[in-house]
């Protein structure tokens, strides 16, 4: 069962919440995309400074929700802060769960979901410093290694990275999440 998934980032992404799930993705025999706003690399941020450069798969402008299974939203607090007001990546976080397909997001990586109009409702988490956030737009909020609302993956840090990676394959063979919306 072949799957490509995608992986939304920039600059300043937390290193092991990218690099994880794409290995985990990659076990399992799955494509796992870096999809970026800019070409060429991004750089990580690893604990408390820059990590490695990661190579872009495909540019935001040349993605489309339809050509991949679900979407990952690593953190880091520089990432999700860059993506969260880019239109295009929002656009493109959007048309996932219009097309009910999974989302996993953690640590700081849930902020995009809220400037994307898909937290209402839903039970999440995250790291502890965007809970307010999260409550605010209207999400219940709960301090769990991993969370599933219908297709959607929320964990808090990268010591939840085996949970997260574990349900996130679990949703992806699942497939598609009629209740899966915006």
């Amino acid at each position: 069962m072949s799957k490509k998934i995608a992986i939304l980032a920039t600059h300043g992404f937390e290193e092991s919440e990218l690099s994880s799930p794409k290995e985990h993705l990659e076990q399992q025999g799955w494509t796992a995309h870096i999809v970026s706003p800019q070409d060429g690399s991004i750089k990580a941020w690893s604990g408390k400074d820059w990590g490695k450069e990661y190579k872009v798969d495909v540019t935001l402008d040349e993605a489309s929700a339809s050509d991949y299974d679900a979407l990952v939203l690593p953190g880091g607090v520089i990432n999700p802060d860059k993506l969260r007001t880019n239109k295009a990546a929002l656009s493109f976080v959007q048309d996932f769960f219009k097309q009910h397909k999974p989302v996993a997001a953690i640590c700081h990586g849930p902020q995009i979901l809220i400037n994307a109009g898909a937290t209402e409702g839903r039970k999440m988490t995250s790291v502890e410093s965007i809970s307010v956030d999260l409550k605010n737009a209207g999400v219940i909020w709960e301090d769990s290694e991993v969370v599933v609302d219908n297709g959607l993956v929320t964990s808090r840090t990268p010591e939840d990275l085996p949970a997260f990676n574990t349900k996130l394959v679990e949703e992806i063979k699942e497939g598609k999440h009629e209740d899966q919306n915006l």
